[in-house]
């Protein structure tokens, strides 16, 4: 099985995401996409397996969203788009594409909806114990 996570080690729901998907023993490719960039078409084609619009993997806090107008609910997506071209780390994280689809996992545990052999149970990195059969609906 195929699992690519776009990934940011400095981010705990990240590094959580990385860990329950190696839990079920895949090994992902990873992508730092803070190192890689992104492109409008990969990000279209993430867009279209996450059934998302660029609005709803906007992160804003702890980026320059605010500082370039994009919480301005007027902006459309192509501008979105071009932002997170040009600023890489306005993309929320961590996203992971497999052979079931597609998802944003936050919280970490939303991976278990698209991997198959979810553990009984994952311990995060701060200890909170989760049941993958309890991850919110997609």
């Amino acid at each position: 099985m195929t699992v690519t996570i776009f990934h940011n080690r400095a981010c705990g729901t990240s590094r959580n995401t990385l860990a329950a998907i190696r839990e079920t023993g895949v090994e992902p490719t990873v992508v730092e996409y803070l190192k890689t960039g992104w492109t409008r078409a990969q990000l279209r084609d993430l867009l279209g397996k996450l059934g998302l619009g660029p609005r709803d993997i906007l992160r804003i806090k702890g980026t320059p969203a605010a500082d370039l107008g994009l919480t301005d609910p007027a902006v459309g997506d192509d501008a979105i788009l071009d932002a997170m071209v040009a600023h890489p780390i306005l993309v929320e994280r961590p996203i992971v594409v497999a052979p079931r689809g597609a998802v944003l996992s936050r919280p970490s545990e939303r991976v278990f909806e698209i991997l198959d052999n979810a553990p009984a149970a994952f311990v995060k990195e701060d200890g909170e114990r989760v049941l993958p059969g309890n991850a919110p609906d997609a």
